[in-house]
């Protein structure tokens, strides 16, 4: 995504993060899958849920661990910037380690909490052409035996699923996932929205790429055709990326329009000041936090803000010497909650 996905790890802190491509040039950036030992209980801040909001906000988040450990220090106003993004609800990434554990224990928070818990499933085989998020399911029926797993998992509770970032728009670029590659990815997509789609109170978004990503809205209509969008709920943009909401929901727009009208949602975690332009996906400098995640977005046809990516965990080391895709970035995630309007 040319921005880049991180893993959010919550409960028992093993999640999953994400490669993505969307910015004008150069390859995808991800978050790779990371897996730590459990934060239990009482590990986060304790934060309440917030009025109005539908969606989930865990207190068993990196940066909600990161709050508590800044208070301990004394370093209270950077808990308190901090809490710019603990505070919000963010999205758990479920990848091949945990995954039926993790979506059954967070589905299960959030459902006592009286909200909606937001999931990437991200496990797709050859994922993120073997880049920062390199890994997947093995085969095929691996990864139709996950995804059985994660949606009994989620069982009849309320969730918002993103499906596999990067999956789709990764056939229609240089990645190599074309001809049999290509049909299988497609076949296992549309089989992952039945299985979720089982869940009558799952909402099912398969990944769309971003505004940068060259990609011709007709051409990737196309596939998410052949990706079962059909049966989802609609798809997301903008995922791990930076792009403002004006451009992302243009684009939203005319992808809309050419699947009869599908919603979409927006990730929005971290496009407060737009893209730095070029190829600069991998933890660009001087970028913020975006509109908080809502389902109040007063636009036609977008079903939520989203916070997808979760802000400040990184997108690789960029060659620069920056923590590992997925890892939680302190100085990078008190960057984003400063800048933020």
């Amino acid at each position: 995504m040319r921005g880049a996905v991180g893993a959010l790890l919550a409960g028992v802190v093993l999640a999953a993060g994400s490669g993505c491509t969307g910015s004008d040039g150069g390859k995808p950036g991800a978050g790779s899958v990371s897996s730590a030992a459990g934060a239990g209980a009482g590990a986060g801040a304790g934060f309440a849920q917030l009025p109005g909001q539908a969606f989930y906000v865990s207190d068993r988040t990196n940066a909600a661990q990161q709050v508590t450990a800044l208070r301990g220090q004394g370093r209270t106003a950077e808990a308190d910037a901090l809490l710019r993004i603990a505070g919000q609800p963010s999205s758990q990434w479920l990848g091949e380690q945990g995954a039926q554990t993790i979506a059954e224990q967070v589905s299960r928070r959030a459902a006592e909490a009286g909200r909606t818990a937001v999931f990437v499933a991200y496990d797709i085989p050859h994922r993120d052409c073997g880049q920062y998020s390199a890994g997947g399911a093995p085969d095929a029926a691996a990864y139709r035996a996950w995804i059985t797993g994660v949606a009994q998992a989620l069982g009849d509770r309320r969730a918002w699923v993103v499906l596999e970032p990067d999956a789709v728009a990764h056939t229609l670029d240089t990645c190599g996932i074309k001809g049999d590659l290509a049909a299988e990815r497609y076949g296992l997509l549309a089989f992952a929205v039945q299985e979720l789609k089982k869940n009558p109170n799952a909402r099912v978004y398969l990944d769309a790429g971003n505004p940068g990503w060259a990609q011709d809205p007709e051409e990737m209509a196309t596939a998410l055709r052949k990706s079962g969008i059909a049966a989802a709920d609609g798809f997301a943009v903008n995922v791990a990326n930076f792009y403002d909401t004006e451009r992302n929901a243009a684009y939203g727009a005319r992808l809309s329009a050419a699947l009869g009208g599908k919603n979409y949602v927006i990730d929005t975690s971290r496009s407060g000041n737009g893209a730095l332009g070029g190829a600069a996906w991998c933890n660009p400098p001087g970028r913020a936090l975006g509109e908080r995640p809502t389902t109040e977005t007063g636009r036609p046809g977008v079903d939520a803000y989203l916070w997808i990516k979760n802000p400040g965990e990184s997108d690789g080391d960029c060659g620069r010497g920056e923590p590992r895709a997925g890892e939680f970035w302190l100085p990078y995630a008190l960057g984003l909650a400063q800048a933020a309007r």
